[in-house]
């Protein structure tokens, strides 16, 4: 720190940043907040200040994820109404409506547990953990990258000081980027409807919950009764988290999936050198931008486009399956298609959880062939019911493919062979397969003759001494 006595902690802290950001420039803590896209009011420049201060003082190298709650929270708690018992029992009745009709069309068994209510800043609160475990690979990338650019581009004067102060610069990128991850899931709590809206499981297994405030504004100029808005709402909650809890593997596998993304990214170096060097004080919306906008993460791989595509399929198979079931549970609704083309829309225009996953880890996660899985699932439906095709999401090998969505003649004409009770024809490898599992049994037959010895590696009847 500069040798000033006269100067308190925070106030050579808060020099520090100025230098960092740029030069010898005038620079203030309200351009900070703006910077990381923070109302610069005096509560949120208070609480900035006490973060950035907090990771100054840290001992730890990892990022303080509770900045991202706090966020979250004061965001999604302000204009947040509670849940009123008249709002609760109308709820309660829809997904009780919804069970029923669900029943009827899907063989996946209900919840274990009763659907919640949540408000804005429980939601924010349940949903946290995924948020923090998805952009912790991208925001350690951040901080290392962060540190690297700014102590090469530091002023002379300062390179001293830089020198021993890693794990400050580190916890100034990473903590900013908490506090913009907890920007990011306080505004989606003011917009999702439920704990599936985003089509990847938010929630732990066997929960589903619907948020009735973001219900009641969903429904707002519709011209729908309330009532039809919920159920057809509580419906698709009901068998995006059915679907969840019967596929177990499902939700695993998508995380392991998105994370594994995420681990793949690297920042662009050049383009953060770039702003280190232009950086104005006076104009911060060009950093707060570039760290939520995906502008710092570079083009994808080659690996990671191939990556995409597969999420891109598992997530257009759920959401096409979950289309598919709500359409068939509310046809009694008389107002069903009217919804059901709003969710369409809504999600055809690429809503604030795209935005904030291309942000946090630069991934579009908008199933582009929705509209074509749908369709297969239909098919598959009038083809062989209900039982078979639900029996599809028991196990990773038999959900289907890219190609399925494409063509889905060859897969109907296969489980109808099945409902039939005939035996699929065996391709090239289920021979190749089949040959090797009978040589190993007659190799195991052989061995167990009277008199036979294990062979030894020297082909004698033991091993050699």
């Amino acid at each position: 720190m500069p040798e000033d006595s006269d100067k308190s902690p925070e106030d050579e802290f808060r020099d520090m940043l100025r230098e960092l950001l740029s030069g010898n420039g005038s620079f203030d803590p309200s351009q900070l907040a703006g910077a990381a896209g923070l109302p610069s009011d005096p509560a949120s420049l208070a609480a900035l200040m006490s973060q950035l201060q907090g990771a100054l003082h840290s001992s730890g190298d990892g990022i303080n994820w509770d900045t991202s709650l706090q966020q979250a929270k004061t965001i999604a708690g302000d204009g947040a109404q509670d849940t009123t018992p008249e709002q609760r029992a109308a709820f309660e009745q829809a997904f009780h409506i919804a069970s029923l009709w669900l029943a009827d069309v899907t063989d996946v068994a209900e919840l274990s547990s009763e659907p919640a209510l949540y408000t804005r800043t429980r939601w924010a609160t349940k949903t946290m953990p995924f948020w923090t475990q998805l952009a912790e690979p991208v925001a350690t990338n951040i901080a290392n990258a962060l540190t690297g650019v700014l102590t090469e581009r530091a002023p002379e004067e300062l390179s001293s000081m830089i020198a021993n102060a890693g794990q400050l610069v580190r916890g100034i990128g990473g903590t900013l980027f908490a506090m913009q991850l907890g920007q990011v899931v306080g505004q989606l709590s003011k917009e999702v409807v439920s704990g599936g809206d985003i089509g990847i499981p938010l929630l732990d297994d066997n929960e589903a919950a619907l948020v009735p405030q973001n219900v009641a504004d969903f429904g707002e100029g519709l011209d729908i009764p309330a009532d039809q808005v919920q159920i057809y709402l509580a419906v698709r909650e009901l068998a995006h988290a059915r679907l969840f809890r019967h596929a177990r593997w499902l939700r695993l596998h998508l995380i392991s999936s998105i994370t594994d993304f995420a681990r793949g990214i690297r920042i662009d170096t050049e383009r953060l050198e770039e702003l280190a060097e232009s950086f104005d004080p006076s104009n911060p919306e060009e950093l707060r931008e570039a760290m939520t906008s995906g502008a710092l993460i570079p083009a994808r791989t080659e690996a990671q486009d191939a990556s995409l595509a597969r999420l891109e399929t598992t997530l257009a198979l759920i959401e096409g399956w979950v289309d598919v079931v709500t359409a068939a549970a509310t046809e009694r609704l008389p107002r069903s298609a009217a919804i059901a083309e709003t969710v369409r829309r809504r999600r055809a225009a690429g809503g604030p959880a795209e935005q904030a996953l291309g942000a946090l880890v630069g991934l579009e996660l908008r199933p582009r062939r929705l509209r074509e899985a749908a369709q297969m699932w239909q098919q598959v439906t009038d083809a062989v019911g209900t039982a078979q095709r639900d029996a599809l999401w028991s196990h990773p090998d038999l959900v289907p493919t890219a190609a399925d969505i494409d063509a889905p003649e060859a897969l109907i004409a296969r489980l109808e062979a099945e409902a039939r009770g005939e035996r699929p024809e065996q391709d090239e490898m289920d021979l190749a397969l089949e040959d090797l599992l009978r040589g190993e049994e007659r190799g195991d037959q052989h061995d167990d003759e009277p008199g036979s010895e294990p062979s030894g590696p020297n082909g004698a009847g033991g091993p050699p001494v």
